[in-house]
């Protein structure tokens, strides 16, 4: 039987949940201050953001945007056609297409990210806070501790 859920882990997630909406809101307001679209500047940031030695394939956006493959394609038209992105072919695999950022969507990304950035040194305390609840371990009473060993030997 799984421990039972306490009323400060209701309220911890439920803060956790709160912030993080909280915190999407504000950037999507950050961004449509800076004349973006919220998906625009999501797309935007994962060009920038993804892992060096990665390459910033539609498959890989769609991946991190969690969109499909034709909607991303679909995004990419529009931010290419306002020259905030550029799409070239693969240089091993001509069939891969590539897309980076151009000067223009560099500098609005940088001037989101900046406020963003400041926004979550001032508030991340709470979110930090939130998780740190959730993640602390309860103590286990006997009965717990006999089912835990049983699990492991079993294995």
């Amino acid at each position: 039987m799984a421990a039972r859920i306490t009323d400060g882990e209701y309220h911890a997630l439920s803060e956790l949940r709160y912030l993080i909406r909280r915190f999407l809101q504000e950037g999507d307001a950050t961004a449509r201050q800076a004349g973006l679209e919220p998906q625009q500047y999501l797309l935007l940031l994962a060009i920038r953001g993804l892992e060096p030695g990665r390459e910033a394939s539609i498959r890989a956006l769609a991946d991190r945007l969690a969109l499909r493959h034709h909607s991303t394609v679909e995004l990419i038209d529009r931010m290419e056609a306002h020259g905030f992105v550029k799409r070239t072919r693969g240089r091993e695999d001509r069939r891969q297409v590539l897309v980076s950022l151009q000067p223009r969507g560099e500098k609005l990304l940088e001037k989101v990210v900046g406020q963003r950035i400041v926004e979550l040194r001032s508030h991340g305390r709470a979110l930090v806070e939130s998780i740190r609840k959730l993640l602390e371990t309860r103590p286990i009473g006997a009965r717990q501790k006999k089912r835990d060993m049983r699990v492991l030997r079993d294995l």
